[in-house]
């Protein structure tokens, strides 16, 4: 009977961090939209969004709801992770070779390099507006994310960082997509193929769409 319920339980989870994960996942291209106005050559637009955005009270409930998405997403997948340690505290002598499966092994290790680079992100940006960290020298107010963006994507190291996480973030939504809509069901063989392609587009379309912008302000910005 426990070891029913379990079973119940670990279902459970899995469909409620799929679910929170295609969230996550349409909320990324809603903020790559927001962000690529800055590459129009003009910081009109950008801050124009920024300031519908902030004062938006439909968009400040939503922001609940995204940092809700985001914490049920990690909790549930190191629960998941813990678990499966629980469950194999000795590795399999025969390593599976699927490609699957590899992307299955690093799914945890690259959330956890996200999250690091979300923190990074969001103290150099989101937690400036909310007041929780000084407004930098080069901003004018703490809605000023441009200026911001100019000062540290002029940096190479900064910007070394930002382009690394992209790439770990292209492989974690790679698999991710995938992965949601086989927890779903909805894996079948005749459409499964165009959903894995799919999968592959959107990874590629965040994680060269977020890149373009630091190399961007590194590169082409004049101010």
């Amino acid at each position: 009977m426990k070891k029913s319920v379990f079973k119940l339980s670990s279902l459970s989870y899995k469909y409620i961090m799929s679910l929170a994960g295609l969230f996550l996942m349409f909320f990324l291209l809603i903020h790559l939209s927001t962000n690529f106005l800055m590459l129009l050559g003009s910081r009109d637009a950008f801050d124009q969004a920024v300031a519908f955005l902030s004062a938006n009270p439909l968009i400040k409930v939503m922001e609940y709801v995204l940092f809700a998405g985001f914490l049920i997403h990690i909790i549930i997948g190191a629960l998941i992770q813990l678990h499966n340690y629980r469950s194999r505290p000795v590795k399999y002598h025969v390593k599976l070779k699927s490609e699957t499966a590899t992307f299955s092994r690093f799914m945890f290790h690259t959330g956890v390099i996200i999250f690091i680079f979300l923190v990074i992100h969001l103290i150099n940006f989101y937690f400036i507006r909310l007041g929780l960290v000084d407004i930098p020298e080069h901003a004018n107010d703490s809605h000023d994310f441009y200026n911001m963006a100019v000062v540290l994507f002029s940096n190479p190291w900064y910007c070394g960082i930002y382009l690394l996480a992209f790439v770990f973030l292209g492989f974690h939504l790679n698999h991710a997509f995938q992965s949601a809509f086989q927890t779903l069901g909805l894996n079948h063989s005749k459409y499964f193929p165009a959903i894995k392609v799919i999968g592959s587009l959107y990874a590629l379309l965040i994680s060269i769409g977020f890149a373009l912008i630091p190399l961007y302000f590194l590169f082409i910005y004049q101010a």
